[in-house]
Formats: C-alpha cells, sequence, structure tokens
C-alpha cells in the first residue's frame, strides 16, 4: 500500500506545483487539489484505506510534520514579545478562551456521546478546538479586518497548538493503550516528567544551536545553504533527543522553537544584524510538502468515514466546536479589552481548523483501540475540517465584511490599523503559506505496562 500512495502523493504534487501559480490565482490551493487527490484514491481502495491511516508509517509521518510545525509556530511571532503585539489580548484568548472551550467541549461531549470516556472525550476535545489558517489563510493578510483582531488570531494559532500538545498526551495517556488504561493521577505521574524532559531538552538545543549559528555566523563560518540546513535539523534533534530520553517531543520542539528565536536575535536586540529571513525557507518547504501529505490522508479519511456512516452526536459536537464553544469563551476572556463588541465577536467567529486538528486526529485514531473511540475521533476530526473549510474558507470574509461595519471600517483606518501582516507573517513564512495556506510512538510516550 506504501508505495502506490507515495506514487499518488507525489505525482499530484508534482502536477500542482507545474500550474500552482494558475490554480491559485483561480483560488484553487494546494489543501483542495491533495483532499481531491484523497478522496478520488480512497474510493478505488476503500477496503485498505482504515489499514494506511492506522498504520506506523502514517503515525510517524504525523508526529515528525506535528513535531516540525510546532517548531515552525513557535519562530514566527515577529512583535518582539512573547504574545505578539498585543500580548494582554493574546494571553487572554490563550489561557482563558482555550481552557474553557477544551472544558466545554468535554462537557457537551458527554452529554452527546455518554459511551465514550472521560479520556477520548478530552482526546477528541483536543483534535477539534485548536485554530489553524491553513483553509482560510486570507484572513491574515486582508486588511479589512482590524489589524488587532488578526493580530490575535495570529499569535493564537502559532501557539495553541504547543499548548494543547501537553494535554493530548495526558489525554493519551489516560486512556491508555491498547490493552491498559491509567487513573488520572497514573497519567499525571506519567505526562509531569515527559513535560520537564521536554522543557529542559528543547529549551538547551533550541538556545544552544542559535547561539552557535550566531558565533558562526559573525566568524563567516556558514553558506546561506548550511543555515538552511541547520534551522530544519533544530526541531529534528530537539524531538529526537526528546523521545530518546523518554520525554514528550512535541512539547521540545515548541519549546526549542521559542528559545531558538529569542536567541537567534539576540544580536538584533543588541544594535546587530537581525536573523536572514531565508534561513527559514527549507524549513517552510519541508513543512509545506508535508503537510500536503496530511491533506491526502485527509481525504482518505473523508471516504472512510462517510462510507461508514456518521453520528449525529458527533455532527452536532463538532458545529458546536466551531461557532458557540469557540465565539462564547473567545467573548468571556475578552471582557473588560480595549476590544470592542464588534472585534471580540469576530475574534470568537474567525477560529478556523486545519492541518493541527488533522494530525491530532491520526494520532489519536492511531493510538485508541480499535472501535467506538478511535472511530469518534477520527469522524470528529473529518467533520471539524470539513466545516471549517466550508465557513472559514468560503465564508470567513463574508463573516468579516458583516461583523466589521461601517464603523469598524474607519477604526481600522486610524492610528490602531498596522501592516497587512503584523504579529506572524504566515503568508510568507510558515504552513499557510504553502497553501496560501496506533500505539504510542516516539512524540506519544506511554507508561511501561504494569
Amino acid at each position: 500500500m506504501l508505495i502506490p500512495v507515495l506514487i499518488v502523493i507525489t505525482a499530484v504534487v508534482a502536477g500542482w506545483s507545474l500550474v500552482a501559480g494558475r490554480l491559485e490565482r483561480r483560488h484553487v490551493r494546494a489543501p483542495l487539489v491533495l483532499v481531491l487527490a484523497g478522496v478520488v484514491t480512497g474510493l478505488f481502495t476503500h477496503s485498505e484505506i482504515a489499514a494506511a491511516l492506522n498504520s506506523e508509517v502514517a503515525q510517524r509521518v504525523a508526529e515528525i510534520i506535528l513535531a516540525v510545525l510546532l517548531f515552525v509556530d513557535a519562530t514566527e511571532l515577529r512583535g518582539g514579545r512573547l504574545f505578539g503585539r498585543d500580548p494582554r489580548s493574546a494571553a487572554r484568548v490563550l489561557l482563558v478562551a482555550l481552557p474553557l472551550s477544551l472544558g466545554a467541549t468535554v462537557l457537551l461531549g458527554g452529554l452527546l456521546l455518554p459511551e465514550l470516556p472521560f479520556a477520548v472525550l478530552l482526546l477528541i476535545a483536543c483534535v477539534i478546538i485548536p485554530t489553524d489558517f491553513a483553509p482560510a489563510e486570507i484572513l491574515v493578510r486582508d486588511r479589512r479586518i482590524p489589524a488587532r483582531v488578526r493580530s490575535v488570531l495570529n499569535v493564537e494559532s502559532g501557539y495553541n497548538d504547543g499548548i494543547v500538545s501537553p494535554i493530548f498526551l495526558f489525554a493519551l495517556v489516560l486512556a491508555g493503550s491498547t490493552t491498559e488504561k491509567r487513573t488520572p493521577l497514573e497519567a499525571l505521574g506519567t505526562t509531569v516528567p515527559f513535560a520537564v524532559k521536554a522543557l529542559v531538552v528543547g529549551a538547551l538545543v533550541g538556545a544552544l544551536l542559535a547561539w552557535l549559528m550566531n558565533l558562526a555566523q559573525r566568524a563567516h563560518w556558514m553558506t546561506d545553504q548550511s543555515r538552511r540546513i541547520m534551522v530544519l535539523i533544530v526541531p529534528l534533534l530537539a524531538y529526537t533527543s526528546t523521545t530518546a530520553v523518554h520525554g514528550n517531543g512535541f512539547v521540545a520542539s515548541f519549546v526549542a522553537g521559542v528559545a531558538f528565536r529569542y536567541v537567534r536575535r539576540a544580536p538584533e536586540r543588541h544594535g546587530g544584524a537581525a536573523p536572514v529571513g531565508s534561513d527559514f525557507q527549507l524549513i517552510e518547504d519541508t513543512n509545506a510538502m508535508m503537510t500536503m501529505v496530511m491533506w491526502f490522508f485527509f481525504g482518505n479519511a473523508v471516504v472512510l468515514t462517510f462510507s461508514l456512516g456518521l453520528d449525529w452526536s458527533v455532527l452536532v459536537l463538532c458545529v458546536a466546536a466551531l461557532t458557540v464553544l469557540r465565539i462564547v469563551p473567545v467573548l468571556l476572556s475578552l471582557l473588560g479589552s480595549r476590544f470592542s463588541g464588534r472585534e471580540r465577536l469576530m475574534v470568537g467567529a474567525l477560529g478556523p481548523r486545519g492541518t493541527t486538528s488533522i494530525v491530532f486526529g491520526l494520532l489519536a485514531f492511531n493510538a485508541l483501540p480499535d472501535g467506538p473511540g478511535a472511530n469518534t475521533a477520527l469522524d470528529a476530526m473529518v467533520l471539524v475540517v470539513l466545516g471549517s473549510i466550508l465557513l472559514h474558507g468560503g465564508g470567513s470574509m463574508a463573516i468579516a465584511r458583516v461583523l466589521r461595519g461601517k464603523a469598524q471600517d474607519r477604526k481600522d483606518t486610524g492610528a490602531d490599523s498596522e501592516p497587512a501582516m503584523d504579529a506572524t507573517d504566515k503568508g510568507a513564512h510558515g504552513t499557510a503559506a504553502a497553501f496560501g495556506g496506533v500505539g504510542a510512538g516516539p512524540g506519544l510516550p506511554v507508561a511501561p505496562e504494569a
């Protein structure tokens, strides 16, 4: 199955690359092309889809993609602060709205899907809540959306997967391997050491390699190519080193990105030369290619989900996650902020789902024992991403126009306005640029069997 899949993926990507400019002028982007290829392939290989998605190869690909994605997200913020140019508002959305959304999703899931245990419901919440701009990258560029709204959305999409990944690991350990479940205390006792190791190793790897790059660049020992290769090596080394000592490789990759960015920019803060933007070109292109693979597998998952039939309860949960379970926590978190009512509603309404949900969904499908839990996690991933493509991809600008209003137009052209890309220039740096937009593996360590 592996060779035919690779043939299809590489052939489709090659075809898309030849006509990418022409297609993108017609708003046909890579995710759509790869999803369609995955759907068509799935229709002809229906009996083998589940085996392909629930395989070690798919798991490893998903893990590496998530590790690189987390690193790239952590290095993108350019405002000079941890939470961008409006740190208080971004912190409210990340540290208040995000936990509220996760908790509300678990509670609603318990009502709609009472047969599923808490751990599986928490896994599903981690799949369907994090935002990602791959389906609607135009949002981060459009000046008609207030600059501070774009800034908060950019910071949120860059950091929420890094915040959710340890919660995802905790839920996975709590759910247990294919043979054993664990108590919450046992799961916490397993995940805390993983997180501590990840924080230490990730910070050391990211800071050390950035410091060495600064030294080598001042001595003129590096070439343009070697700098690009070094940037790509950082998340891979952080991920593999951490998993080698039984830590959470995902958290380590994210922390390595934060540390790498801070140390790499140290010369700039002291009046030296800024890091060269092209240093990230290789990791951007690599991440783009790997993410295309995820969209292909997503097309496969669409076929599998619809062929097996949909549970209306899962559909209701996903619709709620895209709307009320997102909007209400954001509105509550931004009460008392300098955001107007329209701007708060805009932040809540414009929360697309994409690559992060796909990766978490495939990892959950692989890690959970075969049965209702794994199938529901996959169904939720498919439905929330499809819903987001429809709501945020096709209708995002219509939502923005309705919420913006004439008064907001005047405000956005005043002193508060910023360049089209402010805190996180995903249009030129990150996953969205490419798209104009299982047992636990190395990145998902589980405690040994008792």
